[in-house]
């Protein structure tokens, strides 16, 4: 179990999951719970978040930029269009994560989302729904939940709208990705500064 904050040269505390590396580290101090309302970042979040189930976070950050470049800029319109053959072409790539299920659901979702741009809904109002109205705060990361019912909820209205590979555990996830929910710890440099948003 990692520490729960590590302090680095300067004095800035900051969540002990990211560890020393540089990448991590950026992500956490510049992405991480901050809240995003636009569809299409909240879209590839979705995406890459169902790339993730069963691997670390830092193994999709490493290569995000591969996906972006393999899956359309995660463009819905484009994505959705993508054949058999696209994912034969995706399985020899080694520079993304090589799993057929993960991209025909990433190719579905787009299908899924596209529908959903056409009926000129909002994903962001979709999701947003279910951020808790009273944030949780929590002091040390065996604290922070992988689950809760609100994530729950969110993974039972995708799954049954056609969304692919979004359970509570990638659900949640998201959730704190896209700052639905500030689950920076109390002392980290970044809590107050997502409270505040």
């Amino acid at each position: 179990m990692p520490q729960d904050l590590l302090t680095d040269e300067e004095g800035n505390a900051r969540c002990g999951w990211c560890g020393p590396d540089a990448v991590y580290i950026r992500y956490h101090d510049e992405e991480w719970g901050v809240p995003v309302r636009d569809d299409l970042r909240l879209f590839e979040k979705i995406c890459l978040e169902g790339f993730q189930c069963g691997l670390s976070w830092i193994t999709i950050l490493k290569r995000r930029e591969a996906f972006r470049e393999c899956f359309a800029g995660f463009d819905p319109h484009r994505l959705a269009k993508f054949t058999p053959s696209d994912v034969e072409r995706l399985m020899i790539d080694a520079r993304i994560i090589r799993n057929r299920a993960k991209m025909e659901a990433a190719i579905q979702n787009a299908r899924t989302m596209r529908a959903l741009l056409d009926d000129g809904e909002s994903l962001a109002e979709l999701l947003w729904q279910f951020a808790p109205e009273k944030q949780r705060v929590y002091r040390r990361l065996d604290q922070v939940p992988a689950i809760t019912d609100e994530s729950t909820k969110m993974s039972r209205v995708l799954k049954k709208s056609g969304w692919k590979f979004v359970g509570p555990t990638t659900c949640y996830a998201l959730m704190q990705a896209s700052g639905m929910v500030n689950d920076h710890l109390v002392g980290c440099h970044r809590h107050p500064l997502i409270q505040s948003m």
